[in-house]
């Protein structure tokens, strides 16, 4: 097995992914207490990262829909986020045990949905670097970004369950979680340039 490929699949996945862990972390404290909150958030995270990795795959086999689709995924996160916040809206008086009981923990398919669409510029990446690996290099690549996922659930996981940090999130969670989101959203859609931004 090649060391140097080990060694860039392992750097450019940390460069591209490094702002998933506050979301992460987010998820994570919106899931706080709950039962199988944690396996969840991972298999949300799985499922929307094997999506990122299977389209920047096929876009380096030369598939060539994917430029005018990536833009557009910040409608997920957009999307999601206002849900958030027109929840957390409705709910700003409860006290913050109701609150978090009432907001229910993430769902895989909302956790997959934020992944993959976070993770749209990182097709932009990934597509030359897999196009040169070749198919040994591919699979390289593959394995090593799905084994350190599971190092950035765990990282996440961690920044949650810090007393000073969850403690922030369980307060100021239900308010961040819809910025992040709809942040996040408009990034994509105003860095894409989709609806001519």
């Amino acid at each position: 097995m090649n060391l140097g490929i080990i060694a860039q699949a392992a750097g450019l996945f940390a460069v591209t992914n490094i702002d998933d862990l506050l979301v992460l972390a987010l998820f994570f404290a919106q899931g706080a207490g709950r039962k199988g909150s944690t396996r969840t958030i991972s298999m949300g995270q799985y499922l929307g990262f094997t999506a990122i990795l299977a389209m920047a795959g096929a876009a380096a086999f030369g598939a060539t829909f994917l430029p005018g689709v990536i833009p557009y995924l910040g409608l997920l996160p957009l999307a999601l986020g206002i849900k958030a916040a027109v929840q957390a809206w409705r709910h700003r008086n409860d006290p913050e045990e109701q609150r978090a009981a009432k907001a229910g923990g993430p769902k895989i398919l909302e956790v997959a949905a934020v992944t993959f669409a976070n993770g749209g510029d990182n097709i932009g990446v990934y597509v030359p670097v897999l196009a040169t690996a070749g198919i040994g290099g591919m699979t390289i690549y593959a394995v090593v970004f799905l084994l350190l996922l599971a190092a950035w659930i765990a990282t996440g996981r961690y920044f949650a369950t810090r007393p000073v940090i969850a403690r922030t999130l369980s307060r100021w969670g239900h308010i961040l979680l819809p910025i992040v989101l709809i942040g996040i959203g408009l990034l994509i859609l105003i860095k894409g340039g989709a609806f001519g931004l």
